[in-house]
This record gives C-alpha cells, sequence and structure tokens, in this order.
C-alpha cells in the first residue's frame, strides 16, 4: 500500500523512523535521539540474530564506537584484535600490511576488532535504547506511505496487524536488498563484478592468528578471521552465478570449495562448523542518490561494492554519524525546501567522504577478478612492505585514500609490475 493514509489506521508516529536494526540504523538512532529527536527503529529480526558479514570493525571503527559509548562494552565482549592483514594470490605469493607502520599515520586504536554480530548487534541496539529510541523487533516494513510526492511513513506489520506509522523523516538502514531503496527506485545493480559470499563459523582452523587473512583464487577468494572463543569467521565469494551450482545446499558448496583451495584442506582438517552456512549478495550495489523527499538511505542500502577490504561496518557506522545534521533538518521541517536542501546537501558529504575509498575499493575488485594479474601485485607489494601498510591501511580506514590513488604510488607499483623477474641460475652438472 503505497499512498494516502487513512488517518483511522495510524498506530504510532515518529519524527525519523528507520528501518533496519543493523550497525547503520542503531548508531544512526542513537545519534539522532541524542541530537533531540523522537525516533523509531523497526527491524523484521529479533536479536540477537545471525547474520552473513565478515564482523570485522576496522582501527577507526572504534572511534565511531566510542562516539557512541559502546567502546569498552565491544571491547571487553570476547572479541579477536588483528594487527593487519595478510593477503595470499592464487600463485601463493602473499604480503602482510600492518596497522602499526612507518608511514606515520595511526589509527584510533592500533588494531582492528573481529567480533560476532550476535554480540555487536545487541550492544548498539541497547546504546540505542538508552538514548531513548523506541526499538520494536520481529516488526516486518512492507511499503512506505507517500503523500504529496514524499515519504511520509510505513506500512508495517505490528502484532496488532498491518498499520501506518507517520515519520517526518524514514531512514533506510536495511542492507542490501533495501525496501526503502527499492520502493523509491534509488537502487541499482553494478553489471560487474558481481559476487556473492557464503559464510560459516568454524572451531579448530589451524593457523589462524593476529592477522586476517585473505586468499585470492581463479574461483573467488576466502576470509578468515579470529573472532574470539576460539571460532574463526570463514567467508568465501563466489562469482554470482555459482549460486546456480550451489543447487540449495551452501553447505556441501562450502566444504568442497574448502577441499579444492591449495592449502586450506590440511587447515581445515579438524575444523568443526558451527551451525548452517549464510549466504548474502550479489554485491555491487549502489543507489543513483541515497535520498527521496522524506527519505535517506544509509549503509549498505546506499552502497555496497564487496567485501574484500571490510569497508562495510565502518561505512555504515560513519555513514549514520555524517548524516546527524541534515537528518536533524529534514525530519524538524518535513515536507519543506529546507528538508529537501538538507538531503540534497547529506548526498553531496556522502560523495565527498566516501568518493576517495569506492575508488580503492573498485581498483582492487577489478584485480581480485584477473588472477595472473593479482599474482603480480602480491609479488610487487610483497618486495615494497611500505605500500602495503599504506593499502591496509586505507583498508583500516585511518590512511586518507589519496595516499595510494596519487601518482607517484601507481608509478612505483607499475615499476615494480614491469620489472623482470629473476631467472633462476641454470643446473651445472660436476658428474664426470
Amino acid at each position: 500500500m503505497t499512498g494516502t493514509a487513512s488517518r483511522g489506521l495510524i498506530a504510532k508516529s515518529a519524527q525519523v523512523l528507520i528501518v533496519g536494526g543493523g550497525p547503520a540504523g542503531a548508531a544512526s538512532a542513537t545519534f539522532l535521539a541524542r541530537a533531540g529527536l523522537d525516533v523509531m527503529l523497526l527491524d523484521r529480526a529479533t536479536f540477537p540474530r545471525h547474520k552473513a558479514c565478515a564482523e570485522y570493525l576496522s582501527p577507526q571503527a572504534s572511534r565511531l564506537l566510542n562516539d557512541l559509548g559502546v567502546l569498552s562494552a565491544v571491547e571487553g565482549a570476547g572479541g579477536a584484535m588483528l594487527r593487519g592483514m595478510r593477503i595470499t594470490a592464487p600463485n601463493g605469493a602473499s604480503f602482510l600490511g600492518e596497522f602499526v607502520a612507518s608511514h606515520g599515520f595511526r589509527g584510533f586504536r592500533d588494531g582492528g576488532i573481529a567480533l560476532q554480530r550476535t554480540i555487536l548487534d545487541p550492544l548498539l541496539l541497547a546504546r540505542a535504547r538508552e538514548a531513548g529510541v523506541t526499538v520494536l523487533e520481529g516488526v516486518r516494513v512492507r511499503d512506505l506511505v507517500q503523500q504529496d510526492g514524499r515519504v511520509s511513513g510505513v506500512v508495517a506489520d505490528l502484532p496488532e496487524g498491518p498499520r501506518s506509522i507517520d515519520a517526518g523523516l524514514v531512514i533506510g538502514a536495511d542492507g542490501l536488498r533495501s525496501v526503502v531503496g527499492r520502493r523509491l527506485g534509488l537502487t541499482r545493480a553494478g553489471r560487474w563484478p558481481r559476487r556473492i559470499a557464503l559464510v560459516a563459523h568454524y572451531t579448530d582452523v589451524a593457523g589462524v592468528g593476529a592477522h586476517g587473512e585473505m586468499h585470492v583464487g581463479h574461483g573467488g577468494y576466502l576470509g578468515l578471521a579470529d573472532v574470539g572463543g576460539g571460532i574463526t569467521n570463514v567467508a568465501i565469494v563466489v562469482p554470482a552465478q555459482a549460486g546456480t551450482t550451489m543447487q540449495g545446499d551452501p553447505e556441501r558448496f562450502m566444504t568442497e570449495w574448502l577441499d579444492a583451495h591449495p592449502g586450506m584442506a590440511a587447515r581445515f582438517a579438524h575444523a568443526v562448523r558451527l551451525g548452517s552456512v549464510m549466504t548474502t549478495g550479489p554485491f555491487n550495489v549502489s543507489t543513483r542518490r541515497a535520498w527521496a523527499p522524506g527519505a535517506a538511505l544509509v549503509g549498505d542500502a546506499a552502497d555496497f561494492f564487496d567485501p574484500f577490504t571490510g569497508e562495510g561496518i565502518y561505512a555504515a557506522l560513519r555513514g549514520a554519524e555524517l548524516l546527524i545534521p541534515y537528518a536533524w533538518e529534514a525530519a524538524r521541517h518535513p515536507g519543506t525546501a529546507r528538508a529537501t536542501v538538507a538531503l540534497q546537501a547529506w548526498e553531496r558529504a556522502r560523495r565527498d567522504t566516501f568518493a576517495g575509498k569506492w575508488r580503492v575499493e573498485r581498483l582492487v575488485g577489478t584485480a581480485v577478478a584477473f588472477p595472473a594479474l593479482f599474482n603480480r601485485v602480491a609479488a610487487a607489494l610483497a618486495a615494497e612492505r611500505d605500500m602495503a601498510d599504506l593499502l591496509v591501511g586505507v583498508a583500516g580506514d585511518f590512511v586518507p585514500p589519496a595516499q595510494v590513488l596519487r601518482p607517484r604510488f601507481f608509478m612505483r607499483l607499475l615499476w615494480r609490475l614491469l620489472a623482470p623477474r629473476p631467472v633462476a641460475p641454470a643446473f651445472v652438472s660436476t658428474s664426470p
């Protein structure tokens, strides 16, 4: 039902109504409630809930957690601290990048945090409730209500049945398949690359340490990270068309993929999977703009290219922080030119803030798609440790993307890529 809502159906109202209770939604709710707005948050799930996610928070994400007032709780929740990333190419070449390095940039924390979403999400929602947010779990948003050319609320399945909820501003923080973005025709899927992910938790994976791992292969890539408590997050990312070969059995697909990947069979020889394999994607989703009259998008609902550089949770939290002044203005002056101007400014601020990281993500995503190229890049970065540290620092959100987008960085990388490979000396027999 999209259209003018009958006043008799109005069950609730709020200045800001947020669809989605993940990091983007919970952080937006907390920030806006602290700014003095009446905020309601709806999510179709009940928490804690399992979520297909790499479960990685970059070093700079800790600044946002601190601003939200949950950093100490998150750091004390039993997750793992990651010192950097090791990336391995299809031919076995690998390079290590660390967050504490000689480039002179430091994050809010010296390490990233890897923590299960079943722990992180309830902590963020609890903070939202403490800030005065009305949080309704197990509530599915069916549609948007639009009046006079703008969004004025949602239709949701409340316990008493489908009801309309008025709002001065609706924020879609509901992920890749955002109902808010789709109903407004704002979301669009990129043509290439299109990938999907399979994610599971395992115990007793051999060799997992204080660095996250990315293993690039000819048919996708694998991410491994300790998330605390002896549990490893295992994420396999493959081309979207691989979904047709799963035949509804992602567990079998993951097992066979790990068995076939060089070096992984031995590391998983004694591993035990906890629970089912979750799937998510396809990725490479963006928006023509992250707003419409009466509505805004944040987090994965606004943009998500590929999980390789681990941008998801940080981008969700940073986007929520960035949205505050624009959402405040739009929610207090719904249906006015002031609201439109504020949401247009939100779009400009979002693009200015994330444009550099988006370019880096797309360059990395393209390199991953060409194994021969990635082999050479990995060898080059293994030989130029300071460049590897810079790249991993950009992925950690504390090194400015301009550091790896400037011509000097590309020229050094190109020099390494084009340098002749050493030739092994010929074997000379000493036999008589």
